[in-house]
């Protein structure tokens, strides 16, 4: 018989949900800018810089309001990795994502309440959300005000840097995205954890 615990407040789900779309949107409008095709466009030149802007600047509010409730809530301590062995349990971790899991055995750190992200899922939340967040919204807006660019590094263009910075932070969160949808199957049933981040109840 499974157990229920109710892990995830409405807040939380509702700014999940929130970035999600707004990844896929600037996902889908960064790919029709990058890749410009007259022909075969995805989605208008023009329609997909003010869809991008709008949806940048969204995600911008949906992150300042993320970082300020982690720190009124105490939810931020969930993002912290925990010593002692926090490469021991990322190796135990990794071993059940790849064939522990195909092989009916237990999770080796099942959510509880008090601790929700195993260290594998702390280390790599901090990664994106911490570092990587933080530097596509800044490199995003400064091609909105590229005023704000230098004029020039390392005798290039000051704003060519930026572009590649905010291309690679952005694949990196795409490719992130796709990981977390798969991971996202590996609960008690393929739908669970989806279940989850609608209901709050986390089943286990």
């Amino acid at each position: 018989m499974s157990e229920r615990v109710y892990l995830l407040p409405l807040w939380i789900r509702l700014w999940h949900w929130t970035n999600a779309l707004l990844i896929i949107t600037l996902t889908i409008t960064g790919v029709s800018l990058h890749f410009a095709d007259p022909k075969l466009p995805l989605v208008e030149f023009s329609l997909a810089a003010r869809i991008h802007d709008l949806a940048g600047l969204a995600l911008v509010a949906a992150y300042g309001f993320f970082v300020i409730a982690n720190i009124v809530s105490g939810n931020w301590w969930q993002y912290v990795p925990k010593p002692p062995g926090i490469l021991d349990r990322c190796m135990k971790q990794a071993r059940w994502y790849l064939w522990g899991i195909f092989k009916g055995e237990p999770h080796p750190y099942p959510v509880t309440l008090e601790v929700n992200f195993n260290a594998m899922q702390a280390l790599i939340y901090w990664f994106i959300m911490y570092l990587m967040m933080p530097t596509l919204l800044i490199t995003g807006l400064i091609f909105m005000f590229p005023q704000f660019a230098p004029d020039r590094v390392f005798d290039m263009d000051g704003l060519l840097p930026v572009a590649v910075l905010h291309y690679l932070t952005g694949t990196v969160i795409v490719l992130f995205m796709i990981a977390h949808m798969y991971l996202g199957t590996t609960g008690h049933t393929v739908t669970t954890m989806f279940k989850t981040m609608i209901t709050g109840w986390h089943e286990h």
